[in-house]
């Protein structure tokens, strides 16, 4: 018997033997930015959206595809969009079931959210944010509206960890534009340098312990500390961000909506966030996460919402709660388009900020009603794709949507032939020439 067979080691063993009970996951999580010089070609962006109550699809989906097909009720709100975006149908995540547990998986296609044991994968953004993150002050931003801080977020590192939303667009306006003292500054930096050492140590640790292990351990801990590498060189990177100036704003700073009834007033606020921070370059990837099931009765001023958002998604077919839901549905409408026109009217050398930003909008839920998971409503705006269409595929055997993130990453610049449980990227989605 091969006695390295018999050795059982705590996952945070490593840590606790440098003297530092810490997890590369959350540091990760927390990492700060770093960004290489500006490349001449104005850079490629993502903005992915999730509303975990989806949409009514009788008036979400169009009846007929192509080119000629014939805008729904929702989308007829985006008609001065029309040549710059794609709505799919027929779309979703091969075996992502687990009712409301799906909204996690959004973003990353792991399989059955609600098993016993269940572990996320990486996200599209941060797959992304491991190729092209150095390149901005913010590998990434992560964004939610009536998330529970620390409770959702459609962001997971490549060990599957939630990487905790931002709720508050006057603290994304003041990481994003306002400077430090230099008295915090410094401190940011010995929180830095703190956090080379700590994983100095963990190096030096893991490589005497590697002797002991065996292949398949061996194998695990290459990976982890590849990992561990990485962040240190994230870690001096953002050293040298904490002296440079941050970029500079005409936009006033926002004011926090006043509590989780002004939910559209907060979905506002962080999409202006997202217009900025695209704006500054200061990221080029941020996820929002729009928790409607934790929501309340929002107020919408046009319609009286007597009832919480989550209840309202089980309507049973009731005409009052359907009217309700049609209001809001259209009110998200309403704002997403006031997104596409404001990211369209910002120019970056001859294009538009939307030609250069893919916008991904969309739900876990096709029916939030039923909580199925197929079916997805899905549109991709803006990216430079040739859009003006209704893709629409099978509604029994559903197309992989995650083809869609291939082509997404191919779009970055990013090399991938496969995301999750994709087979391809995505058929009928071409790029502008």
């Amino acid at each position: 018997m091969n006695i390295v067979t018999r050795i059982r080691i705590d996952r945070r063993q490593l840590l606790r033997g440098a003297g530092a009970a810490l997890g590369l996951p959350l540091l990760d999580a927390m990492r700060p930015a770093f960004a290489a010089e500006k490349s001449a070609a104005p850079p490629r962006r993502m903005l992915a959206i999730c509303n975990n109550l989806g949409f009514l699809g009788d008036k979400f989906f169009p009846a007929k595809t192509g080119r000629s097909y014939e805008l729904s009720p929702y989308l007829e709100l985006l008609r001065e969009h029309l040549e710059n975006f794609t709505v799919f149908s027929g779309v979703s995540h091969p075996d992502v079931d687990g009712s409301h547990s799906s909204e996690v998986c959004f973003l990353t296609a792991a399989p059955h959210p609600g098993n016993g044991g269940f572990r996320n994968s990486i996200s599209l953004d941060q797959y992304m944010a491991d190729h092209i993150g150095v390149l901005t002050r913010f590998p990434s931003l992560t964004f939610g509206v009536n998330v529970n801080r620390g409770q959702r977020s459609l962001s997971y590192t490549g060990s599957g960890v939630m990487i905790p939303c931002e709720e508050s667009a006057a603290a994304v306006y003041k990481k994003l534009f306002l400077q430090g003292t230099e008295e915090e500054i410094e401190r940011q930096i010995a929180r830095l340098k703190l956090g080379e050492s700590i994983m100095d140590s963990v190096a030096g640790h893991a490589k005497g312990l590697k002797r002991e292990l065996g292949t398949r351990d061996r194998e695990r801990l290459d990976q982890y500390m590849t990992g561990v590498r990485e962040l240190e060189r994230r870690l001096v990177a953002a050293r040298e961000w904490e002296r440079k100036p941050k970029p500079k704003t005409a936009a006033p700073a926002p004011v926090d909506a006043p509590d989780s009834r002004a939910y559209m007033e907060k979905t506002r606020l962080m999409y202006e966030m997202a217009r900025l921070a695209f704006e500054s370059d200061s990221t080029r990837l941020i996820t929002l996460f729009l928790d409607s099931a934790s929501s309340p009765a929002i107020e919408l001023g046009e319609v009286a919402i007597t009832d919480g958002y989550h209840n309202l998604s089980h309507h049973g077919k009731n005409e009052s709660k359907l009217r309700q839901l049609e209001a809001i549905d259209k009110r998200h409408m309403k704002l997403f388009a006031d997104l596409l026109g404001k990211l369209g009217s910002v120019k970056e050398q001859g294009e538009s900020l939307l030609d250069r930003t893919m916008v991904l909008h969309g739900s876990n839920f096709g029916d939030a009603n039923k909580h199925t998971t197929t079916n997805m409503p899905v549109i991709l705006a803006g990216g430079g794709f040739v859009h003006g269409q209704h893709l629409g595929f099978d509604q029994t055997r559903n197309y992989p949507l995650p083809n869609l993130f291939v082509s997404m990453l191919r779009r970055m610049g990013i090399e991938a032939d496969k995301f999750a449980s994709s087979n391809g990227s995505m058929r009928g989605l071409e790029v502008r020439g």
